[in-house]
């Protein structure tokens, strides 16, 4: 399999629904296409008209796998891009509870 970044736009009007995407996501990769996608890390995003957004990290054996999980799951896969190479300089920051 491949490393894939995955640019989703204007997905979700609300945390809950990608909250809900993200279940049913995880859900059809890991049972349904085990052979052919795993969901690495996703970056929610603020869109300009408000909307959120992501952009994924995917392992898959085909742009054509990925396109089949997010019509499944009913999400958009507006740009895949096969991840070449990582520079990692730091984790990820974790977040604090308030």
């Amino acid at each position: 399999m491949k490393l894939y970044a995955i640019r989703r736009r204007d997905g979700w009007t609300t945390p809950e629904e990608l909250q809900a995407a993200a279940g049913r996501s995880r859900e059809i990769g890991d049972e349904q296409m085990p052979a052919d996608i795993r969901w690495i890390r996703s970056y929610v995003l603020q869109e300009s008209d408000g909307a959120l957004g992501t952009v994924c990290i995917y392992q898959a054996s085909s742009p054509e796998k990925i396109r089949e999980h997010a019509a499944r799951v009913g999400m958009p896969a507006d740009e895949i891009t096969e991840v070449l190479d990582t520079v990692f300089v730091r984790s990820d920051p974790v977040a604090v509870a308030a």
